[in-house]
């Protein structure tokens, strides 16, 4: 390993600042170079060690130097900021990329396959489609409210009010707003049929898919955030231990220590949101399911619920859920719920 040389690439969408040092960590290139001249650049290069930010594209480069013979290393961002010297710019950025490389205790971000980027480009959009319907929603019922017309919460009352609104009979709100209520539905409409159809492709994906399974036998976790840990972790063999995974997902309190004082406040929310997010979705789920449950899981769900309330209970039981998929995960084995 020593005797091979270190490319550090610092991303971009044209021009690349591509940095070359020698075994022994001399610098011997420091240049840009366009996007064709740096696939050319690497197809000649002998196999090295390439680091680059986990960053936008990152896992296409990964995945393109790796089937060239290189050694690939992504590096999060925010590990690579603290090795930044003098002036911020794509020269010093990129030897600060390879200086963070040589880090003993930097945890390199796992390359994605094809498949795990298709099922997290369905997430991202299906992600999207819900805010942009969640958004007319609330703009429509913000709107009608000034008419005296108040649509109650949630999806079936505001697709039950639209069709009567719309109805000529109905005298409450004038015909030019019924115009646009009419397009309101139409884009209401298109929003839940895309979100219906990316489900369906989920469903059909966890069903060709033996981890997805494997953690759906997980109380808490249904298809949605099956697909969405298989498409952040694949099989977690990058964490060693079920601590590591829930402190990636930024579930474990943040620590605040100087000399004899040491002292927890809220979650870090490191980490993937998105996934953290939909955790805690699953778990407040659990957390109703729970009640009337006498396994061990859920007796103890029933009392960290009555000791911290439903919304900290939630959190922990989203770090509990993180770590029983990491075991799921490691021992090859489905979930089996003991009794008390």
């Amino acid at each position: 390993m020593n005797n091979l040389n270190t490319i550090a690439i610092d991303l971009a969408k044209n021009v690349f600042q591509l940095c070359i040092l020698s075994p022994e960590r001399k610098v011997t290139v420091n240049k840009q170079v366009s996007r064709q001249k740096l696939i050319e650049l690497m197809a000649n290069q002998k196999g090295a060690v390439v680091a680059m930010e986990a960053c936008y594209s990152s896992h296409y480069w990964a995945r393109l130097f790796d089937s060239m013979g290189h050694e690939v290393r992504l590096i999060p961002a925010q590990h690579v900021k603290p090795f930044v010297r003098g002036n911020k710019n794509d020269h010093n950025d990129a030897i600060a990329i390879a200086e963070a490389s040589w880090r003993p205790n930097i945890q390199f971000v796992p390359l994605k396959t094809v498949e795990q980027q298709d099922i997290q480009a369905l997430h991202r959009i299906r992600d999207k489609l819900i805010s942009r319907r969640t958004s007319i929603i609330n703009q429509t019922r913000g709107l009608l409210s000034e008419y005296g017309v108040i649509i109650p919460v949630g999806l079936i009352h505001f697709a039950h009010s639209l069709p009567t609104l719309i109805d000529p009979a109905d005298i409450r709100i004038s015909l030019r707003m019924k115009h646009q209520l009419i397009d309101v539905k139409n884009e209401y409409d298109t929003l839940s049929e895309r979100c219906l159809s990316i489900d369906k492709q989920l469903k059909a994906y966890v069903n060709q898919n033996a981890l997805c399974q494997r953690l759906m036998t997980l109380p808490g976790i249904g298809f949605i955030n099956a697909t969405a840990l298989y498409a952040s972790i694949g099989n977690a063999c990058q964490f060693a231990k079920p601590r590591e995974l829930s402190v990636w997902l930024g579930v474990t309190p943040r620590q605040y220590a100087s000399g004899e004082k040491s002292y927890n406040t809220g979650i870090t929310k490191r980490g993937n949101p998105y996934l953290r997010k939909q955790l805690i979705h699953g778990a407040r789920s659990l957390i109703h399911r729970a009640k009337k449950k006498h396994d061990k899981l859920s007796i103890w769900i029933n009392q960290i619920v009555e000791r911290r309330g439903k919304n900290k209970a939630a959190v922990a039981i989203a770090n509990r859920l993180a770590r029983l998929a990491w075991i799921l995960l490691h021992r090859n084995e489905d979930y089996r719920a003991f009794a008390a």
